[in-house]
């Protein structure tokens, strides 16, 4: 299973927390300690709590379930997009707009629209557009796409949620909750890691603690989707052989439940003959009682 040891989180700066004049009481059981009016986080615990989400996201992904990435802070945007890509999993980055989840229709027909102009593209019919209308309809598809395109495959809710900034995503946080879908997140000392089911202490702010978790996240996915993988492989394959089985078993039956070759009773001897048979067992009957009325003629001139 992925996991992340203390060195990693040492060089990544996953122990450096937040000013101590902002921190969230709820964080202290986290806290190691405080240098310089900065909170050092207790990186054991962090790597305990690292690898119970990495396991609750291989689990979930072993099961066919799909997960939903959210950062939407600027130093978020890349690694996020980087291990949502590398998953093949849904993302947001530019701004969670409310009813993302709790209001899903109203989101689709925003992503439809989106499919719908980016068809337009492909195919070329916006130029039969005035230059101003095509303009509109381009700033329109930009707008979209930097709202949608990590979503617009969505076509239910999500079996879980990354989170990178509890504070800046409480609303997209609200929303799972209220819909009961696991939260994994980066709880830094400023958050309350209490908000969500599996929290990860650690450096919400740095490019590369951040890159550490997400990669993380990524990688327990695809271990979890190759099992899931296997599983449907696994099905399939029993599926044809029982398949096999009963096409075999019904051909069976049908030969023993066929009619097969027809007997026929023969007067000499009382065998019975096969109807294949029939023909060639009379003609030599008849040879023979020929050669019986010869033999018998011979005798009476004799």
């Amino acid at each position: 299973m992925a996991t992340n040891n203390m060195k990693e989180m040492l060089d990544a700066g996953v122990h450096f927390g937040h000013q101590t004049s902002r921190w969230n009481p709820s964080m202290k059981p986290y806290v190691y300690t405080n240098r310089g009016g900065i909170h050092i986080i207790d990186l054991q615990k962090s790597v305990a709590k690292a690898r119970k989400a990495a396991k609750f996201i291989k689990d979930m992904s072993s099961k066919g379930g799909r997960l939903i990435f959210v950062g939407t802070k600027k130093q978020a945007v890349e690694p996020v997009v980087e291990a949502a890509e590398k998953c093949g999993q849904y993302y947001v980055t530019k701004r969670w707009l409310g009813g993302t989840l709790t209001n899903f229709s109203t989101i689709k027909m925003r992503i439809d629209r989106l499919k719908k102009i980016d068809q337009m593209r492909e195919k070329g019919e916006l130029n039969f557009y005035s230059k101003k209308e095509r303009g509109k309809i381009e700033k329109e598809y930009e707008k979209l796409c930097s709202f949608l395109d990590g979503i617009k495959d969505m076509k239910e809710a999500p079996s879980a949620m990354f989170v990178v900034d509890l504070n800046k995503e409480h609303i997209a946080v609200k929303e799972a909750r209220r819909l009961g879908i696991p939260v994994v997140a980066i709880a830094d000392t400023n958050t309350d890691p209490n908000e969500v089911d599996f929290p990860i202490p650690g450096n919400d702010d740095a490019i590369r603690s951040i890159s550490l978790f997400t990669n993380l996240i990524a990688e327990s996915f695809l271990e979890g989707q190759k099992e899931w993988e296997q599983k449907i492989r696994e099905q399939s394959d029993k599926q044809v052989d029982k398949a096999e089985e009963k096409a075999a078993a019904e051909g069976k039956q049908e030969d023993l439940s066929g009619e097969g070759p027809s007997v026929v009773k023969v007067a000499r001897g009382r065998k019975m003959v096969a109807a294949g048979m029939a023909e060639e067992v009379e003609i030599q009957m008849e040879l023979d009682e020929k050669q019986d009325d010869d033999t018998d003629a011979d005798t009476e001139e004799n």
